[in-house]
C-alpha cells in the first residue's frame, strides 16, 4: 500500500514535467516573436515591454520546477522515475533561448534609451555640435569632417526635373558608415594588412586593440548586405574571434551627442565574434 502511494506520488511529479515541457514548447515560439518586435526602428506598444518581462519570469519559474523535481525523482523516487532524455534536451534548449532573447530584449531597451538620450540633446542644442572625436589622426578625422559635412550639403531633395533618377538616388542615399574592430592585435594587423578600401574611405590602427573605419557610400546602403560584407571578412580571413561593430550615418547629428558612451557600453556586452549594427 505504501509503495503504491509513493509511485502515485512519483508519476504525479512526472506528469507535473511533463505539464512544464507542453508549456514551454508551446510559449518559446511567441516568447521569441514579442522579443523580435522591440527593435529601435519599430514603434511597438509600451504594453509589451511588461509583456515580455512577465512571460519571461513565468518561464524561469516554469524551469526551476522542472529542475527541482528532476533533482528529487532521480534522487528520493529514482526506482519510479525514467528519464528522457530528449525531453530534457529539449527543455535545456528552451532555457537556453530564453535567456539570449531576454538578454538581447535588454539591450535593445538600454539601444532604445541611449538613443533617444542622444535624439533629445541634439534638439535642445542651438547650434551644431562638433562630430565625435572618431579618429586620434587630425588628418583622418579632418577628412570624416569634410564627409559629415557633404552630408549636410547633400541633406535636401532637388526637383525631379533637375536631375536625373539615377542622380537622385545617389544624392539622396549618400550615407556614411563608422565601423569599429575590436580584439586580439594580431587579428586585427592581419586584417590591417590586407583590408582594400575605396578613395574616400578612412581606416585607422585607433589602439592595440582596435581598428576604426569609415565607409564612404554614394547610394542607399542595404544594411544587411552590409552586415553580410563584415562577417564574409571576419569569416574568410580567420578573423572570427573580433567584435564587429556598425553605425550607418545618415545625417551630420548622427555623430552628434554622447555617442561614445553608447559604443563603449555596446562593445562590452557583446562577445568574440559578434556583429552589432547601432541605428542612430
Amino acid at each position: 500500500m505504501e509503495k503504491n502511494r509513493v509511485q502515485k506520488y512519483a508519476e504525479s511529479l512526472e506528469r507535473t514535467i511533463q505539464n512544464n515541457f507542453h508549456y514551454l514548447k508551446k510559449t518559446i515560439g511567441d516568447f521569441q516573436e514579442m522579443c523580435r518586435m522591440v527593435t529601435p526602428e519599430r514603434n511597438f506598444p509600451a504594453g509589451i515591454l511588461v509583456d515580455i518581462r512577465e512571460m519571461y519570469k513565468e518561464i524561469r519559474n516554469r524551469l526551476t520546477e522542472v529542475k527541482a523535481i528532476e533533482q528529487l525523482l532521480q534522487g528520493k523516487y529514482r526506482q519510479y522515475y525514467r528519464r528522457d532524455s530528449m525531453r530534457d534536451k529539449e527543455i535545456l534548449e528552451f532555457g537556453f533561448v530564453a535567456k539570449n532573447c531576454y538578454s538581447k530584449f535588454e539591450y535593445t531597451l538600454m539601444q532604445i534609451e541611449a538613443i533617444k538620450r542622444l535624439k533629445e540633446s541634439s534638439q535642445k542644442m542651438d547650434h551644431p555640435r562638433e562630430p565625435l572625436q572618431w579618429f586620434h589622426s587630425k588628418e583622418n578625422q579632418v577628412a570624416l569632417i569634410k564627409n559629415v559635412r557633404i552630408l549636410k550639403e547633400l541633406d535636401y531633395e532637388p526637383p525631379p526635373e533637375e536631375i536625373g533618377a539615377e542622380r537622385r538616388e545617389a544624392v539622396g542615399g549618400r550615407t556614411l558608415t563608422l565601423f569599429l574592430l575590436s580584439g586580439d592585435p594580431l587579428l586585427l594587423d592581419q586584417l590591417q594588412s590586407q583590408i582594400q578600401l575605396r578613395e574616400h574611405d578612412i581606416l585607422e590602427r585607433y589602439g592595440r586593440e582596435e581598428i576604426r573605419g569609415v565607409l564612404v557610400h554614394l547610394r542607399k546602403v542595404d544594411l544587411p548586405e552590409m552586415e553580410r560584407v563584415f562577417r564574409r571578412i571576419m569569416e574568410n580571413r580567420g578573423l572570427r574571434k573580433l567584435k564587429c561593430l556598425l553605425m550607418p550615418i545618415h545625417s551630420p547629428q548622427g555623430i552628434e551627442g554622447d555617442l561614445l558612451n553608447l559604443i563603449h557600453t555596446t562593445l562590452r556586452q557583446m562577445t568574440d565574434g559578434e556583429l552589432k549594427t547601432i541605428s542612430i
